[in-house]
């Protein structure tokens, strides 16, 4: 009795309380559809919901007064040194290989400087228009008739300039080791008061201590200074080249570049590569650095064990120092003042307010990119404080070249879109010759035997290429004697081992006029 009345009370809460049972079947089959509903919205939803943007995808900004041209893709950018041409070169790089572009690449790591350009020093090439080749960025000594044997009529040819005064600072710290001129001076100062003392036209490698700009433009940058042959070196590169940026107004200079190449903002986008560190916290000389056998080999000095570490170059000077430079200097001094006063006469005709708006947004955008890409929010690093191997850059002379690390948990596409912008020259090329050059097959070693890594292989290639050690005389052919046509002489093999023999006649014409061509 008494359980039949708890089972009424229960039917009552049941019915009364919480509802029929109608109701509560009701509402389990509206629950069911309503699920299967969103379900089906979902799978609806991705099946045609447009991919997510890319960080490094174009934008409307991006595109902002281009207009209607058409990017180039044939471009010859004249690598001079010290001008921040690393950083130039890594844009080239990575719109050439986004886009899968032809590069016309070194055998080894540069076009046969600091000899003349000739056309046989880029790797697959079989005769003027035989192959196409979009880009050629590499360090080279400018001779224009065997480019345009590579690259195509429609080629737009750049390059960049640097006050005299800064590229001898930073070609002194680079280079000491390397020019006897600079070698035996205590400091850039010292060298400035007295330049002749120290320097010995004769001697390899002094081509760094004077004039280098006239020097990597083709021209004779020992020719005693006028004003005649300093216009007509000006006319000869202003006849050559499209655009000359100025390394001091480098974004300036990128939106330039950017307009004259009609590419994307992205493209003209960097961080500042192969920089040199200007006050080390502690130098540790080139004996302890990771590459620093590599460094003294690429130099061709040999490395003097038992001395202990080098101080780092003596760089400071005084505004009387300063004005001797631009005078031993001169010709360089010359090109940078034409050029610059062009460069801002280009800024004027493209507009200051324009230039003011895209310049604020390349470096908005470089801001962007520093923080997703980079740790420590964008700061340089010295190469050893850098985690991934890959990625650290060469080390050359007395002073630390700084690198980057990426930011950690990036999705692939984002990471190597971040890895492309960081990566140093010499293993970018390396990536792109095994790109281009599949069927390359690296050497066999020997049981045991170590395989060297790239950089190491980049320091050996470079001793080859500047054969002679920091010191040595050139021979009679390459002061352009009469002993210049057996020293002419090539015999090299290819990147698919056919071999290459010829007699370098544009290198002897070159050698000997030393004028632009």
């Amino acid at each position: 009795m008494l359980f039949r009345r708890r089972t009424r009370r229960m039917r009552w809460l049941g019915c009364y309380r919480l509802g029929p049972l109608w109701l509560w079947k009701a509402l389990l089959v509206f629950v069911a559809i309503a699920f299967a509903g969103q379900l089906l919205g979902v799978i609806f939803n991705k099946s045609v919901q447009p991919a997510a943007r890319s960080l490094f995808s174009s934008s409307d900004a991006q595109e902002l007064s281009l207009g209607s041209c058409q990017p180039r893709t044939h471009v010859m950018f004249l690598k001079t040194h010290k001008t921040a041409s690393s950083t130039v070169l890594n844009m080239l790089y990575r719109y050439g290989e986004e886009r899968d572009l032809h590069f016309a690449l070194p055998l080894g790591y540069q076009l046969g400087y600091p000899l003349p350009f000739n056309a046989h020093r880029v790797k697959g090439y079989r005769g003027p228009r035989a192959v196409e080749f979009h880009i050629m960025a590499n360090h080279m000594r400018f001779n224009k008739p065997e480019v345009e044997k590579v690259m195509p009529a429609n080629t737009l040819y750049f390059s960049i300039i640097r006050d005299p005064v800064a590229l001898a600072e930073s070609s002194f710290a680079y280079y000491k080791e390397v020019a006897p001129a600079f070698r035996k001076a205590k400091g850039l100062g010292d060298f400035a008061d007295d330049p002749k003392k120290y320097y010995d036209p004769h001697l390899r490698n002094n081509h760094y201590a004077r004039n280098l700009l006239w020097f990597d433009f083709g021209m004779d940058h020992n020719a005693n200074f006028s004003t005649g042959l300093a216009r007509h070196g000006v006319a000869m590169i202003r006849q050559a080249f499209k655009l000359i940026l100025v390394s001091e107004y480098f974004d300036q200079s990128m939106v330039l570049l950017r307009h004259a190449l009609c590419w994307p903002l992205d493209a003209v986008v960097s961080f500042s590569l192969n920089a040199r560190q200007q006050k080390p916290s502690s130098f540790g000389g080139l004996g302890r650095s990771w590459v620093g056998k590599a460094a003294v080999a690429a130099a061709g000095v040999g490395v003097r064990g038992g001395r202990g570490a080098k101080e780092p170059p003596n760089l400071s000077l005084t505004d009387e120092q300063r004005e001797k430079l631009r005078d031993w200097n001169a010709l360089d001094w010359y090109l940078y003042k034409a050029f610059n006063q062009t460069f801002w006469e280009e800024v004027n005709r493209f507009g200051h307010a324009q230039m003011d708006e895209e310049v604020a947004l390349l470096r908005t955008r470089r801001e962007v990119l520093a923080r997703v890409c980079l740790r420590d929010g964008g700061k340089p690093v010295e190469a050893h404080r850098i985690r991934d191997k890959a990625i650290r850059p060469f080390q050359s002379g007395l002073v630390k070249i700084l690198g980057y690390e990426l930011q950690p948990g990036l999705d692939n596409a984002t990471r190597q879109a971040c890895l492309r912008m960081i990566r140093p020259e010499i293993q970018y090329k390396d990536l792109l010759d095994a790109k281009q050059f599949p069927r390359a097959q690296p050497r066999q070693g020997q049981p045991g035997e170590k395989s060297p890594g790239p950089v190491m292989a980049a320091a050996g290639a470079y001793g080859r290429q500047d054969t002679a050690r920091t010191g040595e005389r050139l021979s009679v052919g390459e002061r352009g004697g009469t002993g210049g046509q057996k020293a002419a002489e090539e015999e090299e093999r290819d990147w698919d081992g056919s071999r290459l023999a010829r007699r370098n006649q544009t290198l002897l014409r070159g050698e000997v006029k030393g004028r632009l061509r």
